[in-house]
């Protein structure tokens, strides 16, 4: 039960905490809007389909950052069909740092057990 308590102060005080951060400027915001899309474009050009060139035009043409979060999952899939799912996931991960700047909390990539940033709520997990 202590750690239920722990949790749900930590939990009720990130919600009511005031972030001290200036939310970036609409320069900033679209400067780091094109350097994403020119890292993804860079990843979509590695293989030489229709859809992958289907793919770069849609990423090439977004104008907002969730439209490029929701792109991820066909680059991810193009990229594993000609490298591997392993390389695959190394390279789109690769991108998560920019993303989190851009996208609201609640599309940001969830802890997994798969890599190391997971952390279980339940005690003995």
């Amino acid at each position: 039960m202590r750690w239920f308590h722990k949790d749900l102060k930590s939990t009720l005080s990130a919600l009511l905490t005031v972030s001290t951060l200036s939310p970036p400027t609409a320069e900033e915001q679209a400067e780091k809007l094109d350097e994403l899309r020119r890292e993804m474009l860079a990843l979509a050009v590695l293989t030489e389909t229709n859809r992958s060139e289907l793919l770069a035009r849609r990423i090439r043409y977004a104008v907002q950052v969730e439209t490029l979060w929701y792109a991820r999952g066909e680059l991810m899939g193009q990229l594993a069909r000609g490298y591997g799912e392993q390389e695959a996931r190394e390279k789109v991960v690769a991108l998560d740092d920019l993303f989190t700047a851009l996208l609201p909390r609640g599309l940001r990539s969830r802890p997994s057990r798969l890599d190391g940033s997971y952390r279980s709520s339940r005690p003995g997990l």
